[in-house]
């Protein structure tokens, strides 16, 4: 399983960025397939995942971030907007066993990944 993020960069408070996830070597069909972030000096953070049945998101990006996919390109991809300076992390798309239910607060723990893409966002 290989995914390869991309899409990060500078962006300005209230701006927006399309993240990009490509997975090589599987379909996405039978994979739930999620985003994290980590900023440097804190935790890794479930930002939101897509199944076939389940779409989540977590708290702080409910409203701006949209999750959606193409299997047809093997590809699943993160809008987000009206971003924050506290949305500043490297991202990292990855597998999931499952998607958690809309009510859950976190989401499971990351199967496998690839290397992340940078977001930052200027006050």
């Amino acid at each position: 399983v290989q995914l390869q993020a991309s899409g990060g960069g500078l962006v300005q408070t209230g701006g927006s960025l399309r993240l990009s996830c490509a997975a090589s070597q599987f379909a996405l069909d039978y994979y739930a397939i999620g985003w994290f972030r980590q900023a440097p000096g804190k935790e890794r953070e479930g930002v939101s995942c897509i199944s076939s049945s389940v779409t989540y998101y977590a708290e702080p990006v409910k409203g701006r971030f949209t999750i959606s996919r193409d299997n047809r390109k093997r590809t699943v991809y993160l809008q987000m907007n009206s971003l924050k300076p506290e949305d500043t992390a490297v991202y990292y798309c990855a597998t999931y066993s499952a998607c958690p239910g809309s009510d859950s607060d976190s989401m499971f723990p990351a199967a496998s990944w690839g290397r992340g893409t940078l977001v930052t966002v200027s006050s």
